[in-house]
């Protein structure tokens, strides 16, 4: 359980590798929000597209002509690759502490739901994680939310964020470090 996401004061990128990141990770999250609420986490791998296209040229075949154009002119346009077959994992944390990204990868996204709610309305819930988790499903002022969040080897770093409540793609928060918990443990599968 955390507190609500700050997504009050949404922020631009401010080089072009972070443009690259927040670009995949926005695209990562409309692709998620076309199948609907109540989705299981997904892990993607982020290359550099043109990187990927002249070490495996057949990949041209597999994308847009329009994806083929903006790598072409862009050198840190990313593709994303969603990782299936993952390792069973109790947990996000046991999840990603499972993962290592080989030397081709240049960075890796997630999505997860989560419910929060206000800081002030986390203080009367019970200890008991099965009671806790009663309450805060019933909980008048819980926001189930969308966390869209990728990196790159660097540590750049952007998030995206969609509330149940405001299911538009024009409603998303965005910015580098919103979800600073999840940015910190995706950082840490390229250590």
């Amino acid at each position: 359980m955390s507190s609500t996401p700050d997504t009050s004061a949404d922020q631009p990128p401010v080089s072009p590798a972070q443009r690259a990141l927040a670009e995949a990770v926005a695209e990562i999250e409309r692709h998620v929000a076309t199948g609907g609420w109540d989705g299981p986490v997904r892990v993607f791998a982020l290359v550099r597209t043109q990187a990927a296209l002249d070490a495996e040229p057949a990949l041209a075949g597999q994308l847009p002509p329009e994806v083929l154009a903006v790598a072409a002119a862009d050198p840190e346009h990313l593709t994303s690759v969603e990782q299936e077959g993952l390792p069973p994992s109790d947990d996000l944390e046991g999840l990603l502490g499972a993962i290592a990204w080989p030397e081709g990868v240049h960075g890796a996204a997630l999505t997860v739901e989560r419910i929060v709610l206000p800081p002030e309305a986390e203080e009367g819930l019970p200890e008991d994680p099965d009671a806790a988790l009663t309450a805060l499903l019933a909980h008048p002022q819980r926001q189930d939310v969308r966390l869209a969040v990728g990196v790159l080897r660097d540590g750049t770093s952007w998030c995206a964020v969609r509330q149940r409540a405001a299911d538009r793609d024009d409603a998303v928060g965005q910015g580098p470090d919103v979800v600073p918990g999840l940015v910190e443990a995706l950082r840490a599968t390229f250590a």
